[in-house]
């Protein structure tokens, strides 16, 4: 409920899982679990068109970062894009509550977000890995599943690429050779900026996209974990590229056509 200039968690808001956070610049704010449920009786929250929004400047204050450094943070994530010197806020982005505004005196776009960016996992580990964690840069911080790591065990990354990653197939060698030999910065097996837990194959953030090759097509629980990850880039509108065994062979053919449709030009 509201109190003054601020809001109070009540009690049948903790046992819906509700928690109180405060920050040191922004006050206090509620982080709700994603599995609240309503009463199917309860009407519709409104939310006030003035809630207190932060802008990147703001953010990076709270956690000791230049604006331009959460800008590109944000940007590596796939919630905003570079637009007329400035930032446009992406549909991943708005479904987190991010909000395109623009500069009076400029022109120049940029966005506005709310304080419970602070406390996505997304964003926290994407934060702790630019600010040098060590747990984070060495993997002790993730979070991983049984299933991820059995397919982890399965199949080790045992493959070295030209540019020193280290992958899982000699398939996923000749995607990564190719990506590094056309100049694209490209990521191997970055964890999707959502709630569950699942790593794409590559990420490429010129273009926002995850590329995903599906080899080991007569193992079951391979396909389950096919399945289920199809079903996540669907849910959240991701960007998503697909090769099958037979595309490796003509990359040349196959890559350039691709990327094209999602802004990301080859020479």
């Amino acid at each position: 409920m509201r109190h003054q200039d601020a809001w109070e968690l009540t009690d049948a808001g903790r046992k819906q899982g509700g928690e109180a956070k405060k920050s040191d610049k922004f006050g206090l704010y509620i982080v709700w679990p994603k599995t609240l449920r309503m009463p199917d009786d309860m009407p519709a929250v409104v939310v006030s068109s003035d809630q207190t929004r932060v802008t990147a400047s703001q953010i990076g204050k709270e956690v000791e970062l230049s604006a331009r450094q959460i800008n590109a943070l944000l940007s590596e994530l796939g919630w905003i894009n570079r637009h007329l010197k400035g930032w446009q806020v992406t549909p991943q982005g708005q479904a987190l509550g991010g909000v395109q505004k623009e500069s009076h005196r400029t022109g120049i776009p940029y966005a506005l977000w709310p304080q419970t960016l602070l406390s996505n996992r997304a964003f926290e580990l994407s934060l702790k890995a630019l600010k040098g964690d060590l747990g984070q840069a060495l993997g002790l911080n993730e979070a991983t599943d049984n299933e991820t790591l059995s397919f982890r065990q399965k199949f080790p990354a045992n493959f070295r690429t030209a540019d020193g990653h280290q992958v899982r197939s000699k398939a996923e060698m000749l995607i990564d050779n190719w990506l590094y030999m056309a100049e694209i910065v490209h990521a191997y097996e970055r964890k999707l900026p959502v709630e569950e837990d699942v790593y794409c194959d590559f990420y490429i953030p010129g273009g926002k996209v995850y590329l995903e090759y599906w080899g080991y097509e007569n193992d079951p629980k391979y396909l389950k974990r096919k399945h289920e990850k199809l079903q996540i880039y669907a849910k959240y509108g991701l960007n998503l590229i697909e090769l099958k065994e037979s595309d490796v062979q003509n990359l040349d053919d196959i890559l350039p056509r691709m990327l094209l449709k999602f802004g990301v030009e080859t020479y």
